[in-house]
């Protein structure tokens, strides 16, 4: 009898209050929407930087013959063969490093004609334009420094770069975009809490002279405040379910149909499934718990008993 009382005036005070209770859901579901979706973007940089990360490689580009006129760094000349077995060998010694791999001008020139051979300018580029180069894999990507600082200021040598710092961009970026979603994800939390108190205010004022009655009878506050604290966990639960529908269907929609993401960047290592349906729980969790919590707090103060 108890719990049929409850629930009817959970239904009550819902259809009370029907406006506010939409903006509720709706305010509830962008805010934990977001939340996952920052969680997702979290796991997403993550999932690349372990996947890039191990691919990368510092490339020594060595002196040619046309950088002896333009590089102040090859003023001494091309690259001997002393010096480049020398690099070789002081790489090959180095215990940051695994693998040393030497590319010739011509590997270099067909590795740049594959890349870019519809490019206009590539019918501009010769074989004797293009260096030389010891591309190396290293144990540990974040050791660059190591090499970069034996490296660089090395007679033969013209440049070192690491492919890490153009990925650096690309995470920095992502890094980015979790920051503000983040912030609108905590500015629609705040308003979305807002909701939720002044639905229970109005509901507790519209249904003052029942809980009059129930405090004469004898009804425990507990009982009492139920109902209300009922009516906005289960507005958040459905908010809740709504941010877990979004998700599921941005997964679906960008990756694997609509957009297919995953056939156009296939570049990219996008996150599965298990990332997105382990965040599920926790998004419907929050949405239950939140609003309650905040029924609870406000009860305290616009409901006496």
């Amino acid at each position: 009898m108890r719990a049929q009382f409850v629930l009817s005036e959970i239904g009550v005070g819902l259809r009370r209050n029907l406006t506010m209770t939409f903006a509720v859901v709706v305010s509830v579901a962008l805010s934990l929407a977001l939340f996952g979706g920052a969680l997702l973007i979290r796991d997403q940089v993550s999932s690349m930087k372990t996947y890039w990360y191990d691919k990368v490689n510092v490339s020594i580009y060595l002196c040619n013959k046309s950088d002896a006129k333009d590089v102040p760094k090859c003023a001494k000349g091309a690259v001997t063969a002393e010096q480049k077995k020398e690099i070789k060998a002081d790489l090959e010694e180095m215990e940051a490093v695994e693998k040393v791999i030497f590319e010739t001008v011509d590997e270099a020139y067909k590795h740049y004609q594959e890349q870019f051979g519809d490019s206009p300018m590539a019918g501009n580029i010769t074989p004797d334009q293009m260096q030389e180069s010891f591309r190396v894999k290293l144990d540990d990507p974040k050791q660059y420094k190591v090499v970069a600082t034996a490296f660089a200021g090395r007679d033969g040598v013209q440049s070192v770069q690491d492919q890490r710092s153009i990925l650096d961009n690309l995470f920095e970026l992502m890094n980015g975009m979790n920051t503000v979603a983040l912030f609108v994800m905590a500015l629609m939390l705040v308003i979305a809490l807002m909701l939720i108190v002044n639905t229970v205010r109005v509901s507790a004022f519209s249904r003052r002279r029942e809980t009059g009655i129930m405090r004469l009878v004898g009804a425990s506050g507990f009982y009492i405040q139920m109902p209300f604290i009922m009516e906005a966990a289960f507005a958040g639960l459905i908010g809740g379910v709504l941010a877990c529908a979004m998700l599921i269907g941005g997964r679906y929609f960008l990756i694997d149909g609509g957009l297919a993401l995953q056939d156009k960047l296939n570049l990219i290592e996008f996150i599965g499934w298990d990332a997105v349906l382990t965040k599920l729980p926790l998004v419907l969790a929050i949405g239950l718990l939140m609003p309650a919590v905040a029924a609870l707090f406000a009860l305290r103060k616009y409901l006496k008993v």
